[in-house]
């Protein structure tokens, strides 16, 4: 029997606390793109790529105007590139980001994910070309996203890479200086990166997945903030309950989407991502979430315990809408994606280093923060050094997408558009990281690493 007043509660959701679906990424494998001819291999892989996405975008758009339900991104990622190119005899993978920006083009998506390298034990030749290459690529493509794992539970950091990509962002920052270095907004760092995450920048299709799936990110930041609204002065459990709920309606229509999507492109289903993930508009923003339980200005103190609160509410409430829940599943906190957050650093209350503690119990780290452009780039590596050891301590992914602004420092703002937002230039500590990052190899795994 049809619940009309379920079907107006999602169309309220949709028209007035802005319930989107944010992504549906289609991940497909390259891994038989390999070829020693870097040319003949970039060929295959712009084929195989215009092949299967050709009606993705088309798709996307009918399922929108069926359901009523925006569907906000169209993307796509693929196996991490420097597992593909290193068959080849090149010795830049510029050309390999080229011709996924042509196939992206071509197809008619917002991003394509998968220009990444896996070297939290070490780098293989294919890696290391791939990370060098990263700067030219970002400044040569423009839907073309990049990611490097230098950390896992398992394994420990690699400080090594940690360093590296201290300078990969620096430079990519400087090739990017006309647009306020938005290259590094296409650029994230993980420890225990997720093989089938679809959100960008971090997203790729990782070597145990299928030849194609479908996954779906769904959003409604928006959703939660109103439904706390009925339930102000009640107590922590009540505050739970609500968000539970609210997190399974949620999931619920990107379930639908997702199941539509996969039939319809005659495509398997992987994953529902339940992250909640924000925007620059007023209404849609993680930041008010917390402050709507009780804070006066996110990043007070409290805070951190919101945040925890938030995010395990909502995993708890998708895993039971969802058959299959994956990516990373919670709350995002980008500074620029998030018009409370923008708020809060401009208050005065919220800091770069609130912002660290806040990652050790949400879905990623700091994520769309923008620093003064000469910021050196040791001090760049020992933030994703401290987020890394969040990450394989915690046992959950951690990430760092973080902006030097060229020509911007302190009291200004960057302006990137679209869904990056804006994002007002954070302190960074003056005291020098640079003799701990220079020490080089590896930070060992934890010791409940070893569970075999």
């Amino acid at each position: 029997m049809i619940n009309y007043q379920n079907i107006m509660e999602t169309i309220r959701m949709i028209e007035k606390e802005k319930l989107d679906i944010r992504t549906i990424t289609m991940g497909i494998s390259l891994l038989d793109c390999c070829d020693s001819d870097g040319k003949k291999s970039r060929e295959k892989i712009y084929d195989k790529i215009t092949k299967y996405a050709e009606k993705l975008v088309k798709t996307g758009k009918e399922i929108e105007i069926e359901y009523g339900i925006p569907i906000i991104n169209k993307r796509i990622s693929v196996t991490p590139i420097s597992l593909v190119a290193q068959a080849s005899n090149d010795t830049n993978y510029a050309e390999f980001a080229k011709i996924l920006d042509k196939a992206a083009n071509t197809v008619g998506i917002d991003f394509i994910g998968g220009f990444s390298a896996l070297v939290q034990k070490g780098y293989s030749k294919g890696d290391k070309i791939l990370i060098d290459s990263i700067p030219e690529a970002l400044a040569a493509t423009n839907k073309v996203c990049s990611s490097v794992n230098v950390g896992c539970t398992k394994t420990g950091i690699n400080m090594d890479a940690v360093r590296d990509m201290g300078v990969i962002i620096k430079k990519t920052a400087f090739l990017t200086k006309e647009h306020n270095s938005i290259g590094c907004a296409k650029l994230v760092v993980f420890a225990n990166a997720v093989e089938d995450n679809p959100f960008m920048a971090g997203a790729f299709h990782g070597i145990g997945e299928g030849e194609c799936v479908i996954n779906v990110g769904v959003s409604g930041p928006g959703v939660v903030k109103s439904a706390l609204e009925n339930v102000k002065g009640e107590s922590f459990d009540i505050l739970a309950e609500t968000i539970k709920k609210t997190a399974f309606k949620i999931t619920r229509v990107g379930q639908l989407v997702a199941h539509e999507a996969s039939k319809r492109l005659h495509v398997p289903f992987g994953i529902v991502d339940l992250s909640l993930a924000p925007t620059p508009a007023i209404g849609d923003s993680v930041g008010r979430i917390l402050e709507e339980m009780g804070l006066e200005s996110c990043g007070c103190h409290g805070t951190t315990a919101a945040l925890a609160l938030l995010n395990d509410a909502v995993k708890k409430g998708g895993i039971m809408a969802s058959s299959h829940v994956g990516g990373l599943s919670g709350a995002f906190i980008p500074v620029s994606e998030d018009e409370g957050m923008i708020n809060a650093v401009n208050a005065g209350s919220l800091s770069l280093d609130k912002l660290e503690a806040m990652t050790a119990v949400c879905s990623v780290g700091i994520d769309m923060v923008a620093v003064p452009g000469d910021t050196p780039e040791t001090t760049i590596s020992a933030i994703i050094a401290d987020e890394a050891a969040i990450g394989i301590i915690n046992n959950k992914t951690t990430g760092v997408r973080i902006i030097p602004v060229y020509g911007k420092g302190l009291g200004e703002s960057a302006e990137f558009g679209g869904l990056l937002g804006q994002a007002p230039i954070m302190a960074v500590s003056r005291f020098s990281s640079s003799d701990f990052i220079h020490r080089g190899g590896r930070i060992p795994a934890p010791v409940h690493s070893f569970k075999n």
